[in-house]
């Protein structure tokens, strides 16, 4: 039979003729050791000129595409295409892998850069969002990630002047990045008038901010800072494709073939056309230039690779050529010499020398060619085309001999006869013509037996006969050169065939895969010499397999380099190398063939490593000589752990379930019991399925684990200790070098691993978020540092982790196949190994990611275990046959035999090692496995006195196996864990049962005994006593599913699963008797109560039969049941039973015969039962959980007091009940340890003790009974119930306000007024009748705008300062005002500023960085930090765009950026705080999650992150004593939070330990010292919690809602604030002592009838408050004063606001019903009226003497400025006032409403306001009005977006335009008409401009939009669009803006915002 191995011979790529000049750019360069480097395909290649040597970097699977050169120059970055496209970081001198960095982009690596440092790198991806990705590449971390571009993004570049700064350049766009923490934040460019938009392809950064891009035109544009300065015009004919910059200046290439040079200032040296060189040719385009000294280096789209020496210019040197874009399929080897022909869809036919490594001739042809053949004396070369064409040339002079054209289909395959005499021409006509040479080529024959493309064709020989292969998979044989079709197989049988290029045929079945039919091999050429043959296929694999194969599936060696497809490959003449060809890649490979040959020389040369090695992977299918599976091995690499609920999805189920089930749990629940119980001891140890995973600690204890617990136990006392926190089964465990520690990995959809101590069985971190389904190895490194673990995903991905940290450092693929062992290199951390299922890979670190080797073992074993010996490169592993492998570095040295059966565990010691394996024996062995020193025999004959079991048979499967202390610890297959003595006696400490479900529990009726029964067919006794031993066993011939004591203990039953049941000696366990009757399953059985006459049993197919014990006879049958039977019980007076089945029924038999009855609900709890062990009924109703679809409970039973009932289920929970449990959803206590299904529980007799089984874990697990009074506080307790307590939190309307309120970003505003019509952008102008003339004999227009301070020269205003802020943000944000620089200044917020106010100045700073609103704020209080604040804005999804939420982190002093966070927490952030050390922050998200997430601020780095609360949280914050424990309250919600590693853990707070305490909203948070937290309520009560458990309640600490708290660092009092009316003893603001228990109140005068507090701050004696009405209040502790620093509208929008017309003070009115007059030098409020109503504008009368008033009522006032008294009032009106005009001459006064109606009133008149008239026909409401300058007119903007004019006081509508257009007007405030059209934006379709205000001077326009931008204007701006300078700050909706007198200051009025903005106008120089 033919061999099924790979051939020993291999290929080595020698090398690559092309280089990739289309769709790239930017990809040559020189290296340091002058080598150029480039990359072809999916090969990077490093080409030295002098040596004309090539060497390859083949770390890709796919298509590069992009590269970038580190600034060491050594170090080469390229990126990929593909699905998961990742970026190799090399090494160009050795071409060795650094670094990898992968998991970020998709589809494609678009471009790369190195920073200036060369520390960090980005990278663009070719996804929709072209994101670009900063990482620091050697440790493979992501810094920032964002979106880079909604279009194409064709090159970045770091600033190489200016730290953390970049650009990026693409279609139609250029962005100028800043890098700042996490977060990449972009400008646009500003083309402004200096150039046209337009795509940029390339750039490059120069000093002073200045960065010169080439543009697809061919000019050069010149940026400063982010705008276009300069252009360079016609730098280039047309698209400028690569700049490079270098010390001399810069180098640029486009499109029209020429190379500029450019000196430093940009200013040209020099131009090289190369179209006009002796190898120019038209149409060449350069990709690429590099400029080092004199040499420059250019790449072509027609992937050539120019040099050219600068001062001898006009020679360049082509050093590399290729063909060019277009696919190539043509390939031939010429006869007798080292030549090789290709053609190609680039027309042209080229011939490369294999010696010389060069193109030595090139002939360009008319039509794309598709094949090629060479005649066999090598002077012929004929070419198939395309068009159905072919040509013969002659090879030395490449003439034309004939062009012959016989068909219209592409020709894909000629070939000449080995005689010379023939050529054979296949085309997709489905035909082959044959021509005679020598007759010129005349047709003589053709052979039609296709009925597809004929693909693939060999001549005999003798050249008698053709076979051909076609599209259909056809091979045919026809006779020569008549065409005659061979049907008769028998003549076929001895030809012999000249070559064998057909994919077709019985020699090369091997080249295709077992049970496929795919057809994706391309070309095959066999080597009958060396007997080899190398196939090409679609997937650009070149594979070489013996020749011939025969059978399917054959073993090869695969060679990676071409990226897609291979066209074709062939050998050369004396079979010294192998060519191929790339289709899309176009390129040409020359692989070197390397004859079998002694391979271990030949490895030591330079193993170049690929990431899928050349051992090919796949080829592992089957090989004939890999033994059979051992059994258990078979068995075990078949376990997937996949489960039907993961618990990780529980919450979204409950969720989903709760909606359904909301009206029942609104009813009163049933409260969980006053009893608990405290997990014991576990019969029980994994070691069916697992390896290597018991350890003896520091301490002596033995460490190991079950179910899903990690169990200490110690054996001196015979006792354990649990880590219970897994929720699913534990898989692998691995022990820290110091002992101390230990890390456990579990089952999971996205599954964990925990590392914690064996003293205090805490967790130090938590590791997930890599491994799906479960870890199924783990291993720590020898200094303890890193953990490596093996994930059970399909690809068994490998994760190296810094496990302190919670950080990734690598992961990669593992393999196809199950790995069951993964080592660290105790001597080089950055090396592994991995070993499983026929194979043993050798790894190491690179970057993100690992390289692996496959071990070069000849045949592949499965291995079972591995470790590392006495020196680095020393690896020992044993097999599935019972030998030890034994390795130097990647190469097995020897094997030697160990054991009989697979050697499932061994363990390195000093000097020597260990061994265990299936066949019982554990071996000792010396340090090099030469001799065995000594063995032990696992039987029971040694078995020691004091063990704790007995073995269930001799020479048990060993699976695990350590050492210390002077013993041998020894764990089976069995479920025994037994230690050996160096001396030979053996002790058996803990067992459990084997592999199988345990269902099967009793417990004994007056002893602490109890019996269980096994699907591993074994019936056993424990002793439930401290002795904690299985006092006997018995072998039963089928498994067991239940089993029972009879009342006097003294038999017991036993149900099998055949359906007999067997009843035995409870102390001897022999039969006394046994029944057969039944065919499924016993399920259950039980016997009478009191003297036990009747037993009772279930079984599967729906029966109870019942039996007298005495006679031994069956007497009854109970019938009726329709499904399986799963739970009996007995009445007390063994008369009656209850039965539950498997569909959820109940029925009730009468004993002994078994008829059935019908009893009603109501008479069944008033039974008196023996035992309760079924889950059916009323009196149980609330046991089952509101997921009850996924989680059955499984079983159930009563407590014999009859008040604790105690359940399990099928998710492993084991729960306690108060009994009777009536009304759906009790409440309960709830306990992991099991893994998955519970089934079944059981009460000792004495109530002391619970037993419960597992099914799978196959545990027995005992819980100690804790009574009501008994309680510890353990870590332990257990959680609370499932559904939030549904007593409802609380009500309170701030609160509600508070929870509900919906932020959103301001990009998304919509129109604040509700306005109809067409905005006036998009309005067409009707051309007003009269045109001017030209030159108008008319009098000069008038001024649009009387012009009031005309005596000094008019300036424009130029910029707008922010100066003022009147504002606070109390009304829904909390804890946002803190001291500064020890109370000298405070922080808050207001809109999207933080604003920094000193109190002895009154002086105001700002921080503007915020896109957005600010939502909190906190302040670093670690000295390390001072002023460090960190502010969370609103924001959109978070996609990391420049619209995603973010936090800022500041300094308050210098209002520098220090770290910009940008987070997934979609909304908004709603909490900040900093950690005790200052150097961690925390944040709460408002997505619907409410995400909490920990930063590393000062990297940018994310920490942790996890779902907080299904409803808002409020405020989460660090204990002030430590950086891992913080608390977040919310809505019905506090939890207490540990930071472990990278994960987040958390407790919800117990509340049942108080009488009657309810879960209540929870709004703020304290601390105290010893573990207290303060949580304050939404019912004025404070709750003290210690750890995460309530011990006390200060009730009502406040009478509303307490909003906030305070800890003071350095003496622990606590202020709280609340909601609470003033009185004699109570005030919304207390000081409390460290334990809350004294307090004093104090009274802020705010006049309030309710006073607000929202925030709180205690500094040196005094105590800042912010209030819900946005004042901020410093309170002295001593004399409790109170002084107002600052004052705000506590509600908006603040919509009227009014100017003094000589002073600089302004009124404001808002809908909070107040009027306030503000002072701008004195930088506060001077006075405010409360009018009762809210009010919506005002405005001074010109003298400034009276102040006009309109009401949201439709009321207007009028009063007097000195006195404040009402002159007059007025409500005409209905609907709201919009605005209020005195004219001019202070005689009418214009009142503007929702009416659509303006009134006048004349004042003159007198205080009674009488309406004189009024303007109608108004479209609708009014927005703004002005008078003109002579008081005649008045213009009106209304909610039409139309502008009309009308005649005062007669209220008739002006039409005539011409007749508008004279009027000069006293003010304008309109937002519409021709004159400010251009104040309108492009993108204003949801939301308008609201306000407008003219200068004083009449020369600027400053607006205000829905937008919250402020935006300052030339006057008049008729053109569209208008060039403006924008101010932000607000949140959305500005209300209005005014120009204060002298046009020295604008004041802007926020609507959503309640503020008042001061901006200083800065005038431009005279």
């Amino acid at each position: 039979m033919a061999d099924r191995t790979a051939p020993n011979c291999h290929l080595r790529l020698e090398w690559v003729y092309g280089y990739r000049g289309h769709q790239c750019r930017n990809n040559l360069y020189y290296t340091a050791a002058k080598e150029i480097v480039y990359f072809v395909a999916g090969v990077g290649v490093v080409y030295n000129t002098r040596e004309h040597k090539q060497k390859f970097y083949l770390g890709h699977n796919d298509d590069i595409i992009s590269l970038a050169l580190h600034p060491e120059r050594v170090l080469v970055a390229t990126g990929q295409v593909g699905k998961e496209p990742y970026i190799c970081v090399w090494d160009s001198y050795t071409v060795q892998t650094v670094s990898i960095l992968k998991d970020v982009h998709t589809h494609g690596i678009a471009c790369l850069a190195f920073d200036l440092e060369g520390q960090c790198l980005v990278s663009v991806g070719l996804d929709s969002k072209n994101t670009i990705c900063v990482w620091d590449w050697r440790r493979g971390k992501v810094l920032a990630a964002a979106p880079g571009h909604t279009d194409r993004i064709f090159d970045i570049s770091w600033d190489l002047y200016q730290p953390s700064k970049l650009v990026s350049c693409g279609v139609k766009h250029i962005k100028f990045w800043s890098l700042c923490g996490n977060a990449l934040t972009p400008k646009r460019g500003v083309f402004g008038k200096t150039g046209d938009l337009q795509t940029i392809l390339c750039l490059a950064c120069a000093k002073d901010e200045v960065t010169y891009s080439g543009a697809l035109n061919g000019d050069i544009y010149v940026w400063k800072g982010i705008n276009l300065m300069r252009t360079v015009q016609g730098a280039h004919g047309s698209g400028i494709f690569s700049m490079n910059a270098c010390e001399e200046g810069f180098a640029t290439g486009g499109r029209d073939g020429c190379v500029r040079l450019w000196d430093l200032n940009f200013k040209p040296i020099t131009v090289i056309d190369l179209r006009e060189t002796d190898q120019g040719y038209k149409g060449l385009s350069v990709r690429s230039v590099c400029w080092r000294g004199d040499h420059i280096l250019v790449g072509t789209q027609d992937s050539e690779i120019f040099e050219i020496v600068v001062h001898d210019r006009n020679k360049p040197f082509l050093i590399m050529q290729g063909h060019c874009e277009g696919e190539l399929w043509a390939l031939a080897v010429h006869p007798t010499k080292p030549l090789a022909m290709t053609g190609s869809d680039d027309r042209s036919v080229r011939i490369w020398s294999l010696i010389d490594h060069a193109l030595i001739a090139r002939c360009n042809m008319e039509e794309p060619i598709r094949c090629a053949a060479v005649s066999t004396d090598g002077i012929h070369l004929a070419l198939g085309m395309k068009d159905g064409s072919f040509t013969v040339l002659r090879v030395r002079d490449m003439t034309e001999v004939v062009h012959i054209k016989d068909r219209k289909e592409a020709i894909h395959e000629l070939k000449y006869s080995p005689d010379g005499a023939h050529l054979a021409v296949g085309s997709n006509d489905n035909s082959v013509d044959i021509y005679g040479v020598v007759q010129r080529y005349k047709k003589v024959g053709e052979c039609i037996g296709s009925t597809s493309f004929i693909t693939h064709m060999d001549w005999s020989t003798d050249s008698k006969y053709l076979q051909t292969n076609d599209g259909s998979g056809r091979r045919l044989f026809y006779r020569m050169p008549s065409g005659k079709e061979v049907t008769n197989r028998e003549e076929l049988k001895l030809v012999q065939w000249a070559t064998w290029t057909c994919v077709l045929g019985p020699e090369v079945n091997g080249i295709w895969p077992k049970y496929s039919d795919i057809n994706d091999i391309n070309s095959v050429d066999a080597n009958f010499n060396n007997q080899v043959l190398v196939t090409a296929d679609d997937y650009g694999l070149v594979k070489l397999l013996r020749y011939p194969c025969v059978k399917k599936g054959a073993k090869f060696k695969k060679y990676l380099g071409h990226s897609a497809h291979i066209t074709n490959a062939r050998w050369s003449h004396d079979y010294q190398w192998v060519i191929t060809i790339g289709g899309a890649d176009h390129s040409v490979f020359q692989w070197k063939f390397v004859p079998e040959r002694k391979s271990k020389e030949a490895l030591h040369i330079a193993p170049q490593e690929i990431l899928a090695d050349s051992n090919s992977e796949e080829s592992d299918s089957d090989q004939s000589d890999v033994p059979e599976m051992d059994s258990e091995i078979e068995q075990e690499t078949q376990l997937t752990y996949r489960r039907q609920v993961y618990k990780e999805d529980l919450p979204q189920l409950k969720e989903q379930c709760k909606e359904k089930h909301r009206a029942t749990a609104m009813k009163k629940r049933e409260r969980a019991p006053g009893s608990g119980v405290k997990l014991h001891f576990i019969h029980g140890y994994r070691g069916y399925d697992c390896r290597s995973n018991l350890f003896y600690t520091q301490t002596g204890e033995i460490v190991y684990h079950v179910a899903a617990v990690g169990v200490v136990y110690n054996r001196q006392q015979n006792t354990q200790r649990f880590y219970m926190g897994h929720d699913d089964d534990i898989l692998c465990l691995a022990l820290h070098p110091l002992k101390d520690f230990v890390a456990t990995g579990q089952v999971g959809r996205d599954s964990s691993i925990h590392i914690w101590d064996t003293e205090m069985l805490k967790p130090m971190s938590v590791l997930k978020g890599f491994h799906q389904l479960g870890v199924c190895a783990l291993d720590f490194s020898a200094d303890g540092k890193r953990l490596a673990s093996v994930g059970l995903d399909d690809n068994h991905t490998i994760v190296l982790w810094d496990w302190r940290k919670g950080e990734k450092l690598s992961a990669m693929r593992g393999s196809k196949d199950k790995i069951f062992v993964v080592k660290i290199n105790p001597y080089l951390p950055d090396k592994l190994i991995t070993a499983g299922v026929k194979h043993m890979k050798f790894w190491h670190k690179a970057g993100g990611g690992l390289i692996g080797r496959k071990g070069n073992m000849g045949k592949t074993e499965t291995m079972m275990c591995a470790v590392y010996g006495w020196s680095e490169e020393m690896v020992f592993s044993g097999t599935c046959t019972g030998d030890i492998c034994i390795w130097r570095d990647m190469f097995l040295m020897k094997t030697v035999k160990a054991h009989d059966g697979p050697v499932f565990s061994m363990h390195a010691l000093e000097k020597g090692f260990v061994t265990g394996g299936k066949d019982g024996i554990v071996a000792l062995w010396d340090d090099t496995f030469e001799r065995c020193l000594k063995t032990y025999a696992i039987k029971r004959a040694v078995l020691a006195p004091g063990s704790k079991g007995l073995l269930l048979e001799d020479n048990p499967s060993i699976r695990a196996i350590s050492l210390g202390h002077g013993h041998i610890l020894v764990g089976t297959k069995n479920g025994e864990i037994l230690e050996v003595d160096k001396s030979g006696p053996i002790t058996l400490l803990v067992q459990g049962h084997m592999e199988g479900e345990v269902w099967g529990l009793a417990t004994h009726p007056h002893l602490p005994l109890c019996a269980t029964v096994s699907d591993d067919k074994t019936l056993r006794i424990w002793d439930l006593s401290p002795s904690h031993c299985m006092l006997a066993v018995r072998k039963l011939r089928k498994g067991g599913r239940c089993c029972c004591f009879s009342p006097d203990g003294k038999a017991l039953a036993v149900g099998l699963n055949d359906g007999s049941f067997i009843i035995v000696n409870a102390d001897t366990l022999e039969d006394l008797v046994s029944f057969h009757h039944r065919k499924d399953i016993i399920s259950d059985i039980r016997f009478s109560p009191g003297a036990g006459k009747y037993l009772a049993v279930a079984s599967g197919d729906s029966f109870v039969d019942i039996y007298n014990v005495m006679s031994s006879k069956r007497v009854g049958v109970c019938k009726g049941c329709l499904n399986y039977i799963t739970h009996l019980d007995w009445d007390r007076r063994g008369k009656l039973l209850q039965v539950n089945t498997s569909a959820k029924e109940q029925f009730f038999f009468e004993a002994p015969r078994g008829k059935r009855q019908t009893i009603p609900a109501t008479e069944v709890e008033k039974i008196d039962w023996s035992t309760w062990t079924c889950v059916l009924g009323t009196s149980v109703e609330g046991i089952w959980p509101v997921i009850s679809e996924v989680a059955e409970v499984t079983a159930a039973c009563l407590s014999n007091d009859r008040k604790v009932l105690a359940t399990g289920d099928d998710l492993g929970y084991i729960k306690l009940f108060k009994y009777p449990v009536k009304g759906k959803y009790a409440k309960f206590k709830r306990y992991v340890a099991h893994s998955t299904h519970v089934t079944n529980v059981r009460w000792t007799h004495d109530d002391s003790l619970l037993v419960t089984v597992g099914g799978g874990d196959t545990c027995l697990m005992i819980w100690a009974h804790e009574p009501e009074g008994h309680r510890e506080i353990r870590q332990c307790d257990s959680e609370e119930s499932d559904i939030e307590s549904e007593d409802d939190g609380g009500y309170d309307s701030d609160v509600t306000r508070e929870n509900e309120i919906n932020y959103t970003i301001k990009a998304l505003s919509t129109n604040m007024r509700p306005m109809t019509g067409v905005k006036p952008h998009l309005q067409l102008k009707e051309p007003s009748v009269d045109e001017r003339p030209p030159v108008s004999r008319a009098l000069p227009q008038p001024e649009k705008l009387q012009t009031n301070n005309v005596g000094k020269k008019k300036r424009p205003i130029e910029e707008l300062v922010l100066e003022l802020v009147f504002g606070y943000r109390g009304n829904d944000c909390r804890n946002n005002v803190h001291y500064l620089n020890e109370g000298t200044d405070i922080i808050y917020h207001t809109a999207s500023v933080g604003i920094v106010l000193n109190l002895t100045t009154s002086c105001q700073s700002f921080y503007v960085e915020h896109s957005d609103d600010i939502l909190c704020l906190t302040i670093n209080q670690h000295p390390k930090f001072p002023n460090v604040v960190a502010t969370g804005q609103v924001g959109d999804i978070g996609d990391m765009s420049a619209t995603s939420p973010s936090i800022h982190v500041w300094d308050a002093m210098t209002k520098q950026t220090l770290s910009v966070l940008r987070c997934f927490h979609g909304g908004g952030v709603c909490s900040v705080s900093f950690s005790a050390t200052g150097k961690l922050l925390l944040s709460v998200g408002l997505d619907p999650e409410h995400t909490v997430t920990i930063w590393k601020w000062q990297e940018g780095a994310k920490v942790a992150s996890r779902i907080g609360h299904t409803q808002r949280i409020f405020v989460a914050e660090f204990r002030p004593d430590s950086d891992t424990h913080f608390v977040s309250v919310g809505i019905k919600h506090v939890r207490f939070w540990t930071l472990a590693g990278r994960a987040l853990l958390s407790k919800k707070g117990v509340l049942s330990t108080l009488e009657d305490a309810r879960m209540q909203t929870m709004l703020s948070v304290a601390f105290g010292a010893n573990n207290l937290t303060f949580t304050g309520t939404i019912s004025g009560d404070v709750c003290v919690w210690k750890e995460h458990i309530l011990v006390r309640i200060v009730a009502k600490a406040h009478t509303g809602p307490v909003f906030t708290m305070y800890t003071t660092l350095r003496d622990g009092l606590i202020v709280t604030g609340g909601k609470e009316r003033p009185s004699k003893e109570g005030g919304a603001l207390k000081l409390w002592d460290q334990e809350l228990k004294r307090c004093r109140a104090f009274r802020l005068e705010t006049g309030q009838i309710i006073d607000c507090v929202r925030s709180v701050c205690r500094g040196k004696g005094k105590i800042l408050v912010g209030t819900r009405n946005a004042e901020i209040i410093e309170v002295g502790e001593k004399n409790a004063a109170c002084n107002i620093l600052v004052n705000g509208h506590m509600d908006g929008p603040i919509w009227g606001l009014g100017t003094h017309p000589s002073r600089d003070v302004f009124l404001s009115a808002a809908e909070d019903g107040t009027v306030r007059l503000w002072d701008i030098p004195e930088k506060k409020m001077l006075n405010k009226v409360n009018l009762g109503h809210p009010a919506h504008t005002i405005s001074y009368s010109p003298e400034g003497d009276m102040v006009a008033i309109g009401m949201k009522n439709g009321e207007f006032i009028i009063l007097l400025v000195a006195s404040l008294k009402i002159w007059g009032k007025k409500r005409d009106r209905r609907s709201p006032i919009q605005d209020i005009r005195f004219s001019p001459n202070s005689r009418y006064l214009a009142v503007g409403s929702n009416e659509c109606a303006v009134d006048f009133y004349d004042l003159t008149l007198g205080p009674q306001l009488n309406r004189i008239n009024s303007c109608r026909d108004i479209p609708s409401f009014v927005m703004q009005m002005d008078f003109s300058a002579d008081s005649n007119y008045v213009q009106i903007s209304t909610g039409a977006y139309k502008r009309l004019v009308y005649e005062v006081p007669s209220g008739k509508q002006v039409t005539e335009q011409s007749y508008i257009d004279r009027i000069t007007w006293a003010t304008w405030t309109s937002v519409l008409g021709d004159e400010v059209v251009g104040i309108w934006s492009r993108n204003t379709d949801k939301a308008d401009v609201t306000c407008a205000c003219v200068s004083h001077s009449g020369l600027n326009i400053v607006t205000g939009d829905d937008f919250g931008m402020v935006k300052l204007f030339d006057f008049p701006c008729p053109e569209k669009f208008a060039k403006h300078k924008r101010f932000l700050g607000h949140s959305a909706h500005l209300t209005n803006v005014r120009f204060t007198n002298g046009d020295r200051f604008v004041v802007s009025a926020g609507g959503d915002d309640r503020s008042l903005f001061v901006w200083r106008c800065v005038h431009a120089p005279h």
